[in-house]
């Protein structure tokens, strides 16, 4: 069985090309990150996790999680692996050094979460979690939740979570009835039962620390009503070392379809006097800050969609290559071949790898935004970046993720029957990402979001803004008059005005008819995702070309890279003028279908 191994000629020239990190090591605070640091980082994770994570991937996927009394038990190598992930200092490669984190750009560990995603997506959950209770409680916290948490969360030596689902309060936090009692020492008493907690228990480290969502009794129903607690499974003693079991216990864990390795466990709050926490920020504001917290799980989770699609993509050209089946259509020859040879296979597997390094290109843009909208000295260049991201979040999440979905499948269909059987891997590809289409907010709500709170709301404003970005790259790669550019050009003309269709569309009968945007908000979120990856695609075209002009570099690289483009180009970028026609005329005959009809 072959071991996932990180794409690193293609993550090197995204991080340079595109991204371009070289332009981060001029911002306040990221002095250290030049290029070759970025890439030393990314050799580094490289090894680690075809090493370590890869190797438990499919063994992890087997074995699952074991509960007993409520204790939760990982699989074989699991903490042990663990332990090597803290001591390496991976958990905190993003973190504030001021509670000992590496303060490195976001950029960079995007690609490095990716390699975790793509050697092993239920390892990966973990230190996911992690990171977003760091940025809720460093943004959020007091200056002692901040020192009292921190340290050991960024180390890794202690785990987070975030707890918002309750059996009747799944995508619609309103109805959380989770209890926080107030106490007389300033700490509250939580009751109440959470679900799909990922690793909500598990057996890798001495303390797990929850963000729990909960009313406290005067609070306003609906969402105005729900506060944000900070919840160890032990409470501290003085020193601040872990102490006595706090009032949590974890009743269950869920049998699921995927990611049979990551504890998603059903977990009580006081069933004695209560579980001790401690209120974070203002009362009544939890589901604000918990969004900051949900956020950067969603550009985490349109990562994870990355790293899934090029472990599937790899393992399905290894099977393509070894597999051998059939001759060579048009060859004359009755020699049997691989199946790579076959055309629709090699279809198949340039539709995977397009997409994936479409998805790749994107996010790692949209990291490099992050970074500048955090630390540029200009608060002009700040907010612009700020609201660029804000716009590609929930594309990143939300397109990522049903792309990878597509690609595993696709992964399943080049294997054939093969791909149907467990042994191969490719079925755990496509079990792993069904998910991440759902957790940390379906794609509906990804698209709501972003027709309404990133399009509707600024008149798309921010959007137009992009689309004269893509039209800039278009009118530069067509004066180049190259042949393959001038194609690529031409789709991505064809697709850009597509989407301008759309985003008329969408700001024009908004406000006035939100049940016919909504139904098409799904394929507008595709339809963006696909032009802003095509817009990334052409522009690594248009490096490739310059390469291989000059004669510089890995031709059979750029090579690829350009044809990559252009089957990107002809393949997909062509759907751009469907999407928008479902965007404007696809909402009548869902709108007028009576229930009973259904």
């Amino acid at each position: 069985m072959s071991e996932y191994v990180a794409p690193l000629r293609d993550m090197q020239f995204v991080l340079r090309e595109l991204a371009q990190v070289e332009t981060l090591s001029s911002l306040p605070g990221f002095e250290d990150a030049t290029p070759d640091l970025a890439e030393a980082i990314l050799e580094e994770a490289a090894k680690f996790a075809t090493n370590v994570l890869s190797p438990l991937n499919i063994s992890g996927d087997r074995e699952g999680v074991r509960w007993d009394d409520g204790e939760v038990y990982t699989a074989k190598g699991w903490k042990e692996a663990y332990r090597q992930f803290i001591d390496g200092g991976w958990n905190g490669l993003s973190g504030d050094p001021t509670y000992g984190g590496q303060g490195l750009p976001r950029l960079i560990s995007a690609l490095v979460e990716e390699m975790w995603n793509g050697a092993n997506t239920s390892f990966a959950l973990c230190p996911m979690l992690t990171a977003g209770f760091i940025e809720s409680v460093a943004l959020c916290g007091t200056d002692l939740q901040k020192q009292t948490w921190l340290p050991k969360l960024v180390s890794g030596e202690w785990t987070g979570t975030m707890v918002l689902t309750e059996s009747q309060a799944g995508s619609d936090l309103s109805a959380v009835r989770t209890r926080a009692v107030p106490q007389a020492d300033g700490s509250y008493r939580l009751h109440g039962q959470k679900i799909y907690i990922t690793y909500g228990e598990h057996d890798m480290t001495d303390n797990i620390v929850h963000l729990v969502l909960a009313r406290t009794p005067d609070a306003p129903e609906g969402v105005k009503g729900i506060s944000l607690f900070i919840v160890p499974k032990f409470l501290l003693n003085a020193d601040g070392s872990p102490g006595p079991r706090n009032d949590v216990r974890c009743m269950s864990t869920e049998h699921k379809l995927g990611i049979h390795a990551s504890p998603t466990c059903v977990l009580a709050f006081g069933d004695n006097a209560g579980a001790t926490g401690w209120l974070v920020g203002e009362e009544n504001r939890g589901l604000e800050y918990m969004f900051i917290t949900m956020n950067a799980a969603r550009y985490s989770v349109g990562i994870e969609g990355i790293g899934l699609s090029e472990r599937a993509y790899q393992r399905a050209l290894r099977y393509a290559r070894d597999r051998i089946q059939g001759t060579e259509a048009g060859s004359g020859k009755r020699e049997r071949v691989s199946i790579l040879r076959h055309p629709d296979v090699r279809r198949m597997l340039m539709e995977m790898k397009a997409y994936t390094e479409a998805m790749r290109a994107l996010a790692c843009v949209v990291g490099a935004a992050i970074d500048v909208s955090h630390a540029h000295a200009d608060a002009g260049v700040r907010a612009a970046k700020q609201k660029f991201v804000d716009l590609m979040i929930p594309v990143v999440k939300g397109w990522s993720t049903e792309t990878a979905i597509h690609v595993a499948s696709i992964g399943v269909q080049v294997h054939g029957g093969m791909g149907f059987i467990e042994e191969t891997g490719a079925a755990q590809h496509l079990r792993d990402a069904r998910i991440t289409a759902i957790y940390e907010g379906t794609t509906c709500i990804q698209a709501l979001d972003l027709i309404g709170r990133k399009v509707a709301r600024d008149g798309g404003t921010t959007i137009r803004e992009m689309i004269m970005a893509i039209h800039d790259v278009e009118v530069r790669i067509r004066n180049r008059n190259d042949e393959q550019l001038t194609a690529i050009a031409n789709e991505l003309s064809r697709s850009t005005a597509s989407l301008e269709i759309a985003v008329d569309f969408i700001v024009a009968n908004y406000g006035s008819d939100i049940r016919k945007t909504a139904a098409g908000a799904v394929p507008f979120l595709e339809l963006v995702g696909i032009v802003a990856g095509g817009w990334q695609m052409a522009r690594a075209a248009d490096v490739a070309l310059t390469h291989l002009a000059s004669g510089d570099g890995d031709k059979t690289f750029y090579q690829g890279k350009l044809l990559t483009a252009r089957f990107y180009a002809d393949h997909i970028l062509p759907r751009s003028e469907a999407l928008a026609h479902c965007v404007v005329h696809g909402a009548d005959a869902a709108l007028a279908m009576h229930d009973d009809a259904f």
